[in-house]
């Protein structure tokens, strides 16, 4: 662990803004619409969980399929904070557990991304939330995930065409040494276009390099768009990438896991205590709220 150091001057100006961001989201959380959580459970090898939330009201809705991190709880405050602002936003949204103990390469993650989104099984994750009453997937479903998750976002259109548009965090085609995932997550290499993906890097992302130029360029190869020196880089459509400084969370920490809150600078996401608020609540480029709101413009109300 590396040495913290001095506090940072403008910190105790920072958490105060985290009180004032956190209020206000508490007063939008009182005028939410009605919502509805489920739970459910699919087959690939294994049995394994979904949870997820659906607005109350009638009707039917576009899907949005959230996948953790290697290591992470798929009912995470990370992933239920994305499931939030989905479900806020008129979708049937889930986060879905699979076989996350690990790593792995292409095919390895190719198989578990399957196993969720296979459109020609009934036992896949898609199955069970596209069967859903108020799910209705001829609108659109579309993904997000961390990490691992961002690789089984992006590639989750190889197994299911309805899958409109991904985004992900954390995402590259190369983590740390051990392995090199250009053979499918590369721009042209998955089903998905660069048009219809969103990476958002925080730019202390060890995993992807440990530098903005890093975790840029990563994000550049996955979206097949360049913009060489910038902080973020959008289509007219909004797909793009995005890489947060350390000054844009309250933690001053921008890593692998740049959502976390009080995060441990040098520790790589240690912030597992909660979700920035500037991220969950923030209008940001970079935050889930945003985020959702790119997602929801590929489907169909």
């Amino acid at each position: 662990m590396k040495n913290m150091g001095s506090m940072p001057a403008n910190r105790p100006f920072r958490r105060l803004g985290t009180v004032l961001v956190a209020g206000a989201a508490l007063l939008g959380a009182l005028s939410a619409q009605a919502q509805t959580a489920f739970t459910a459970t699919y087959r690939n090898g294994s049995t394994y969980n979904i949870e997820g939330k659906e607005p109350s009201a009638s009707g039917k809705y576009p899907v949005y399929v959230h996948m953790s991190g290697t290591g992470e709880s798929y009912n995470s405050a990370w992933a239920r904070a994305a499931v939030d602002a989905a479900v806020a936003r008129g979708f049937v949204a889930a986060t879905v557990q699979y076989d996350n103990a690990s790593f792995g390469s292409c095919s390895t993650i190719n198989g578990r991304t399957k196993g969720i989104f296979d459109a020609a099984s009934t036992s896949s994750a898609i199955a069970k939330l596209c069967s859903r009453a108020k799910a209705d997937c001829s609108k659109g479903v579309v993904t997000g995930g961390l990490s691992q998750g961002s690789i089984i976002s992006v590639l989750s259109r190889n197994h299911d065409s309805r899958v409109r548009a991904s985004m992900g965090q954390g995402t590259g085609t190369t983590y740390t040494a051990a392995y090199n995932l250009e053979s499918c997550m590369a721009n042209g290499k998955h089903a998905q276009p660069g048009d219809r993906i969103r990476i958002i890097n925080g730019e202390r992302d060890m995993f992807v390099g440990g530098t903005e130029y890093i975790a840029r360029s990563q994000a550049e190869l996955v979206t097949g768009l360049q913009c060489a020196g910038q902080q973020s880089c959008f289509r007219n459509n909004g797909s793009g990438w995005y890489i947060v400084k350390d000054l844009q969370v309250a933690d001053l920490n921008a890593d692998h896991c740049f959502m976390g809150n009080l995060g441990v600078p040098g520790v790589q996401c240690s912030g597992i205590l909660g979700v920035d608020p500037y991220y969950q609540y923030g209008n940001n480029q970079w935050g889930i709220r945003t985020t959702m709101d790119w997602l929801k413009t590929f489907v169909t109300p």
